[in-house]
């Protein structure tokens, strides 16, 4: 049964989740319209495809299969102990089990702006699902959609008879371990074995990673990385973690496969010489769809083009860009586009290395174009056509007026998809709702987060 007052729903939240509330609360979760809900539903096969696809274009490339071009594109800036680690055999049919695109609402449908392979949020996810299920609403995934899907993900990859998950939590991505922590005491309490900790707590011995617990010390038989490729040379242990994994004495996901945590994958699906292969890889009808929502996307590559050459589909005026810089003059209508550091970066996750063209100046927009091409060859940035979500409204309780609230904005959905084998399952979509006026929609203060129904359910 729904709660009466919206007030007294708000203040059920606050008093019920264990996790630091730092956004605004809403009685109730975000609704999906039914057909919405049934195309993100449908995306998980499809991702998981798209994955694929950029690992085999990967390796053909570097066997010669396929345009060397695609292989340099993905190693750029990287060190070889990353590039090995990718490369390795053992590991070449291992994906991440957690799927999560960045989902905008559009006027035209939805856009998935970025997929992001080492995802946060999913144990705020499910803390919001479980305390919402609680107030009477159906959340999508149900109560326990993210705790059961991680360990069904987990004794999906992990062949041991009772696994012991470490789910590792680096210094550089430190916000997010009190999330990790509750997320470990709710696997523990469904039935699997969970801890979170930081890379310094791991003790090696010869036959793999251990914790010290109550009982002495326990083996880690899959540990979920929590941490960057990019930070790998100030994580601690490193060197002993990454032999333990090199062994197969114990399980990692995400995998470490640099290659499937670039932006300018979408780039490689939007290449003209590669719409043949995509549509063979995908299917028509899957093709479609991802040429549909995945926004067009350029590698922002500084070599010059021959005279003759022009940068496929973009143009300023009806007339072909042959010069990043060009997007420089253009006028601010013309501009709608958004920079973003591709990856292997600290500038490459959350708001930070994004710059939206129309909302910066000219002079700023051309500094960033060439900052963007200056890095090409250590931190390759991507030039996307940008999407504009549509207006959305939701409320919020105003805890000074002890009230609740309306408030225009523009959302963010962040569904989490879990890899079991061939099949993939919803488990769970977080709404992120910021205000109208904010120019980039992500997690802060004055932003909603809630979980999301399906509307009439």
């Amino acid at each position: 049964m729904h709660a009466n007052s919206e007030s007294y729903a708000c203040r059920f939240v606050q008093n019920h989740m264990q996790q630091e509330i730092t956004f605004r609360i809403s009685p109730r979760p975000f609704a999906l319209d039914p057909s919405t809900y049934a195309e993100i539903e449908s995306l998980g096969s499809v991702l998981l495809k798209f994955y694929q696809g950029i690992q085999e274009l990967y390796f053909a490339s570097s066997a010669g299969r396929m345009p060397k071009w695609i292989q340099e594109y993905l190693e750029l800036g990287k060190p070889e102990l990353v590039l090995d680690y990718g490369r390795m055999r053992r590991f070449r049919r291992d994906y991440p089990f957690i799927i999560r695109p960045d989902i905008l609402l559009t006027e035209d449908g939805i856009a998935i702006t970025e997929l992001d392979s080492v995802p946060g949020g999913f144990g705020l996810t499910a803390e919001l699902s479980k305390v919402y299920s609680d107030l009477g609403y159906e959340v999508i995934g149900g109560p326990h959609g993210i705790i059961d899907g991680f360990a069904q993900a987990v004794r999906t990859q992990d062949p041991a008879d009772d696994p012991v998950v470490a789910i590792v939590v680096s210094e550089e991505s430190q916000d997010y371990f009190a999330e990790m922590k509750w997320l470990a005491h709710a696997l523990t309490e469904g039935g699997l074995t969970a801890f979170a900790v930081h890379p310094e707590d791991l003790v090696f011995q010869e036959y793999g990673l251990y914790l010290a617990s109550d009982q002495g010390l326990q083996r880690i038989t899959l540990l979920y990385r929590f941490f960057e490729l990019f930070d790998l040379k100030n994580i601690p242990k490193i060197d002993l973690i990454l032999y333990a994994i090199r062994k197969r004495l114990v399980c990692v996901t995400p995998p470490l496969k640099s290659y499937l945590e670039e932006k300018l994958n979408f780039a490689l699906f939007h290449h003209p010489s590669l719409v043949n292969w995509w549509k063979d890889h995908l299917g028509e009808p899957d093709y479609a769809k991802l040429s549909r929502i995945l926004p067009r996307t350029w590698v922002v590559d500084n070599r010059p083009l021959p005279p003759h050459a022009v940068i496929p589909g973009l143009e300023v005026n009806g007339i072909p860009v042959t010069d990043f810089l060009q997007l420089s003059e253009a006028s601010q209508s013309n501009r709608e586009y958004v920079l973003k550091v591709s990856g292997f970066s600290e500038n490459a996750w959350g708001s930070r290395g994004v710059f939206v063209g129309h909302d910066l100046s000219r002079l700023e927009w051309g500094e960033r174009l060439s900052q963007a091409l200056e890095s090409f060859s250590t931190n390759p940035y991507i030039l996307q056509e940008f999407r504009k979500a549509r207006q959305v409204e939701t409320s919020f309780y105003d805890e000074k007026l002890d009230e609740v609230r309306l408030m225009p904005g523009r959302v963010r959905l962040c569904p989490y998809y879990f890899v079991n084998g061939s099949k993939v399952n919803l488990a769970g979509i977080l709404a992120t709702i910021c205000p109208i006026d904010k120019k980039l929609i992500h997690g802060m203060v004055d932003a909603v987060m809630v979980p999301t129904m399906v509307e009439g359910r």
